[in-house]
């Protein structure tokens, strides 16, 4: 409040949301128990072409809950996070929200979760777009478990955030898997598509898969 509103409004337009929550607001911003920290998330301009790009989605359980949706790629041994395009909103429109992604970041293949809705999650995205490269996963192992692997990647500086992700970035430095065994959407499809570019040793078969993450 001591603060002139000219001053505050200029950090507002500078710094990120997560900038302004931590150093404004005096939020804490990071779990103690959380698999992510800020210190791990790099900041590389990606290459000008991929040797892959995956989109990872994670549908909605019901009721208000966002579809992860977070477009990954890959060139030589190291992942970028290109794009968080999570939202809210009906089958049609988070379908046609990955379609559009597909086709703008030319990616070779959607990594969807099976859990909720079955079958539906498949035939909602081909309505979306029929040439879409969609495969359907069957989680075999529990979040943390699956989400763990992908951590060690930022860890070990072979994946980076070319641009600030706020809600992104807070849901992984926020996320105790020690408080609540459900992991948020946005990490859910992260760890999708990381696990489908990144990850060896994984199984999989095609109209639906078992990764033992």
């Amino acid at each position: 409040p001591h603060l002139p509103d000219s001053y505050v409004e200029s950090l507002e337009e500078q710094y990120t949301e997560r900038f302004r929550r931590q150093e404004i607001e005096g939020e804490f911003m990071e779990a103690e128990g959380a698999l992510w920290s800020f210190t791990d998330i790099q900041r590389d301009a990606p290459p000008k072409s991929m040797d892959r790009v995956v989109i990872g989605v994670d549908p909605a359980g019901g009721g208000p809950d966002e579809v992860g949706i977070v477009v990954v790629g890959k060139a030589g041994e190291r992942a970028y996070v290109l794009q968080d395009a999570s939202m809210k909103g009906s089958p049609n429109a988070w379908a046609s929200a990955v379609a559009n992604c597909y086709r703008q970041h030319q990616a070779d293949r959607v990594v969807a979760e099976r859990n909720f809705g079955g079958d539906m999650v498949e035939s909602t995205l081909r309505t979306a777009d029929a040439n879409l490269a969609v495969e359907v996963i069957n989680a075999s192992r529990g979040k943390q478990q699956r989400a763990e692997p992908v951590a060690a990647l930022y860890e070990q500086g072979k994946v980076s955030h070319p641009e600030p992700m706020d809600e992104l970035e807070t849901q992984m430095t926020t996320w105790d898997p020690s408080e609540s065994g459900e992991s948020p959407d946005r990490v859910d499809a992260l760890v999708w598509g990381l696990t489908e570019l990144m990850l060896q040793g994984s199984t999989r078969t095609a109209g639906g898969a078992s990764i033992p993450l």
